[in-house]
């Protein structure tokens, strides 16, 4: 498990408070099994960077793309602030190690679950903008997001269904076909497990906090296979 204060070396940033960067990376089945009733997850956190997102992303379309309407911005930051974009973004700056799990949720690869990857940006970024405020969120994501976005490295407007459908299309592959395979979870933290199939073949498989997220990501890991 990498530590934190070795993360924020790697990120050239220093948390003021310690204790907020520590709260983002808390998984709540940590927190379960501690005794002590001082130590919080990350879900508050994750609520707020959510919304700070939603607006850093949403400034940064605007300025970028001037002659786009409401529309089509819309649908791209859905397309940026979503599951499958985050956990490339999680995934990209090692988040999955420092992450504070509970023995169970470790054993059973929570470290790499997407919705879990996915959850701990948000919290990062809401942690950060409560530490240091929204200009050193800009700043970061400035640095680890909107790059990727130039240079089409994550989803642009629309989505990996829609770009697997366009894909296989086009070559006249066949169908494509989505299967929910299994549900967990309790109903205030579901996950979804999809995997997607071209007629008879399973192409990829993905989770998500929903049915929409899951297919998403097992769209990503078909498009990257049929890439391949």
């Amino acid at each position: 498990m990498k530590s934190l204060k070795a993360l924020q070396q790697e990120l050239n940033i220093a948390f003021r408070e310690q204790r907020l960067i520590r709260q983002a990376f808390t998984h709540s089945s940590y927190v379960n099994e501690q005794r002590s009733g001082d130590v919080q997850d990350n879900e508050r956190l994750e609520f707020l960077g959510d919304a700070v997102l939603q607006l850093t992303v949403s400034e940064y379309l605007f300025r970028t793309y001037p002659e786009r309407p409401e529309g089509e911005l819309t649908k791209h930051r859905a397309s940026i602030v979503c599951e499958p974009s985050l956990v490339q973004l999680a995934e990209r700056l090692d988040f999955g190690s420092c992450v504070f799990l509970g023995k169970g949720e470790e054993l059973t690869g929570g470290r790499s679950r997407p919705s879990l990857l996915a959850d701990v940006f948000e919290s990062f970024v809401g942690a950060l903008y409560l530490d240091q405020g929204l200009d050193v969120v800009r700043s970061f994501l400035e640095t680890y997001m909107f790059p990727y976005l130039a240079k089409d490295a994550l989803l642009q407007a629309g989505d990996y269904k829609t770009k697997l459908q366009e894909f296989t299309q086009q070559r006249g592959m066949g169908i494509v076909e989505y299967r929910i395979i299994e549900e967990r979870g309790p109903a205030h933290d579901r996950e979804f497990v999809s995997e997607v199939w071209l007629d008879e073949r399973r192409l990829g498989i993905g989770t998500g906090r929903s049915k929409k997220d899951a297919e998403q990501q097992a769209a990503s890991e078909a498009l990257v296979q049929l890439k391949a």
